[in-house]
């Protein structure tokens, strides 16, 4: 059986606008947020053509829904670091760091705790930021540490220096992680 489905066919500028307007978005936020440029929603807002492609079902899905926004806005950071987890391009979760105070907060971006940095816990502890870092670098008990050490130019065994280097990759797995200091 062949599904049908009540995507509308095209959009137009009054339909985008309104939708911008609803999110209370520029045009500049707006464009950031589906992905093209600034000009681009110039020239939709702007013409009287009709528009095609993703830029509809976004709309339409935007249009029944414009709360799902704020499921894509990156809180501001108030730590002195953030940890970008990544599956693939696919950001996961998001973790603010204080060391002097050692306070974690962290936000997640997905639904599926596999692909969470620390699963189904919420509010991890300073120690559990400590173990997930381990676990995304070589342990300290690894035969031929020094060499590798030397070869990441890192002086002494420290998983966020190594995630640095690193991006927190492993082996057979599509996970990674961006450091912002």
């Amino acid at each position: 059986m062949t599904k049908e489905y009540i995507t509308p066919k095209y959009t137009n500028s009054a339909e985008i606008k309104s939708v911008r307007n609803l999110l209370k978005l520029t045009q500049k936020q707006f464009a950031d947020f589906v992905g093209v440029s600034k000009p681009t929603v110039e020239r939709w807002e702007s013409g009287d053509d009709k528009i095609t492609g993703p830029i509809v079902l976004l709309i339409e899905i935007l249009r029944r829904s414009p709360q799902i926004e704020n499921d894509f806005i990156l809180p501001p950071n108030k730590a002195k670091m953030r940890l970008k987890y990544y599956y693939r391009d696919m950001l996961c979760t998001v973790i603010d760091v204080d060391e002097i105070e050692q306070r974690v907060k962290i936000k997640n971006y997905t639904n599926n705790l596999l692909y969470r940095a620390f699963g189904k816990n919420e509010q991890p502890s300073f120690s559990d930021y400590e173990e997930f870092l381990e676990s995304r670098c070589f342990p300290g008990s690894r035969d031929k540490m020094k060499l590798m050490l030397k070869e990441y130019d890192i002086p002494f065994y420290d998983p966020l220096l190594i995630i640095e280097k690193t991006g927190g990759r492993m082996e057979e797995d599509d996970f990674h992680i961006v450091v912002e200091r």
